[in-house]
């Protein structure tokens, strides 16, 4: 066991409950994703060791190669696709995860309903929106994620369960989290996913249910 992992999921365990009573919330309803990309499996077993169960990927690729095998072993275990998807990888990641954070344009809602068909696996799906409308940056624009919303509940009847955003990293997070936050009331969507390593307290007092963190865990990423 390597202690860094211990202690640090210790510590942030901590900071999440801090967190939440300071916003006046439920002990327990935050829910922590533990972001392992480019960390091997043996990292993902150590925190599995201290009762972690819910881990986020950016790539399919490394998902698939890494956690069938884990979840062998605990069959407790959710994954969640955290990063951009693309639409030839959207049967890939029906196959293999339980949540996918990434839907942000018609065609991967049509790629996913499709997959989902032929698979016979609903995934739950969080719409992510580009709160910030930074060009580089995957998600929904803001003024077009109502409409898309809605397509994804009533026409492509997808299984959505809530909204995850990152919020532009030289702005002041929050209002961007309660912008979100707002949205997701509007369609009336329990999941909110906002906040990283560097910004989840703020994020979970302005009403984040999921909170994705890496590096605090795990340590700077490996580069691959």
């Amino acid at each position: 066991m390597t202690e860094s992992i211990r202690a640090n999921l210790a510590r942030l365990r901590e900071r999440i409950e801090a967190a939440t009573a300071r916003a006046g919330r439920a002990p327990g309803s935050v829910t922590l994703v533990a972001v392992s990309k480019t960390h091997p499996a043996s990292a993902v077993e150590e925190a599995l060791a201290e009762g972690q169960r819910i881990f986020g990927e950016n790539r399919v690729q490394e998902a698939q190669n890494k956690f069938p095998a884990l979840r062998g072993a605990r069959p407790d275990l959710r994954l969640h696709i955290i990063g951009g998807l693309q639409t030839n990888k959207a049967r890939d990641a029906v196959r293999v995860a339980d949540v996918i954070e990434s839907l942000d344009r018609p065609r991967l809602a049509e790629a996913l309903a499709e997959a989902m068909e032929k698979e016979g696996r609903r995934p739950d799906l969080l719409v992510q929106v580009n709160t910030g409308d930074e060009p580089q940056k995957s998600g929904v624009a803001l003024a077009e994620a109502p409409d898309f919303i809605r397509r994804c509940l009533e026409e492509w009847r997808l299984p959505v369960r809530g909204l995850m955003c990152i919020p532009p990293v030289e702005e002041e997070p929050r209002p961007h989290f309660r912008t979100l936050a707002a949205l997701g009331d509007q369609f009336g969507l329990p999941v909110l996913s906002m906040g990283m390593s560097g910004d989840f307290e703020a994020a979970i007092e302005e009403g984040a249910t999921h909170v994705r963190v890496g590096s605090a865990i795990f340590g700077s990423r490996i580069p691959l």
